[in-house]
């Protein structure tokens, strides 16, 4: 099952990509927010030409594992893409999920500079593969 997997940002969102059989989540690519929302249209345009058939968003929970206003504000954000998306959007816990793609992006030897663009991608990636991997151990 080919799956997307979305970090949330106020400035982009950062996507990845499942393999075929929903094992490896790697970077795809960084859609730059809009207030006209044509970031959803594009993202609409991956899941057809890739053949996505589910979506997991990351939910930014406190690290108490609650619900605050950040993650209310990607709540109302999932229920639109929910009524946009022709395949289940789900939600799979963040917390934590940028901190180990910046300290893997300075152990790389990358700046702030450079970790920019690819720290979305790479966020999302990171949330999908968590994912992935859960469900993976649980069917096994």
């Amino acid at each position: 099952m080919r799956m997307l997997g979305l970090d949330l940002g106020t400035a982009r969102v950062g996507v990845a990509i499942s393999d075929g059989q929903g094992r490896l989540a790697i970077p795809l690519e960084i859609l730059a927010c809009d207030p006209e929302g044509a970031w959803q249209e594009r993202l609409a345009e991956i899941v057809a030409a890739r053949g996505v058939e589910q979506v997991v968003v990351g939910l930014p929970l406190n690290l108490r594992g609650e619900r605050g206003a950040a993650a209310e504000g990607a709540e109302a954000l999932i229920a639109r893409l929910r009524e946009r998306l022709p395949v289940p959007v789900v939600t799979w816990d963040e917390r934590l999920s940028s901190a180990l793609v910046e300290k893997a992006m300075c152990a790389a030897g990358l700046d702030a500079r450079a970790q920019r663009g690819r720290s979305d991608a790479a966020a999302a990636a990171v949330i999908l593969q968590s994912y992935l991997d859960y469900h993976g151990q649980a069917h096994e």
